[in-house]
C-alpha cells in the first residue's frame, strides 16, 4: 500500500455518538488497521456519550478551546486546553465535554481500532 493523505474536514464516516461534528479520518475503511485518527468539532455545550474502548489506548489532542474530560470509571474530571493530551488507559469510561464556554477541536482515537464501537455505531468494515 502507498503513502495517502487525508484531510480533517472530509472524513470518511460521520460518528454522532462522539459529537454532531465528529467523523472517521484514517480507519481500517481505508487502510488503517492499528493507527486510526478521529476529528472532533463540539460546539459549547457539548459533550460525548460516556463510553470505554476495551482493548485500546485513546489519546486525544485538543486543538482548539477548553473543556474538560471526565474519568467516569475513578470519578476524576479533568480540565484541559488547547495544546494539551488526553491519554486514555483501556477500559476506562470517559466522557469529552465543551463545557467551558468555547469550541472544541480535537483529534486522536483509540488504537488499535475500536472493532466494536464502530459496530455499535453501524459502521462495516469492508
Amino acid at each position: 500500500m502507498a503513502i495517502r493523505v487525508f484531510h480533517q474536514d472530509t472524513p470518511d464516516r460521520k460518528l454522532p455518538m462522539i459529537s454532531s461534528d465528529a467523523g472517521l479520518i484514517v480507519w481500517p475503511g481505508n487502510g488503517a488497521e492499528t493507527a486510526p485518527m478521529v476529528q472532533v468539532n463540539m460546539e459549547p455545550g457539548e459533550a460525548n456519550v460516556v463510553h470505554s474502548h476495551a482493548e485500546s489506548e485513546d489519546a486525544i489532542y485538543f486543538l482548539e478551546g477548553k473543556g474538560s474530560i471526565e474519568d467516569a470509571t475513578h470519578g476524576v474530571v479533568h480540565e484541559f486546553e488547547a495544546g494539551q493530551v488526553a491519554f486514555v488507559p483501556p477500559g476506562v469510561e470517559h466522557a469529552v465535554a465543551a463545557n467551558r464556554g468555547v469550541r472544541v477541536r480535537s483529534i486522536g482515537g483509540p488504537a488499535p481500532t475500536d472493532y466494536a464501537m464502530l459496530e455499535r455505531m453501524g459502521i462495516e468494515v469492508e
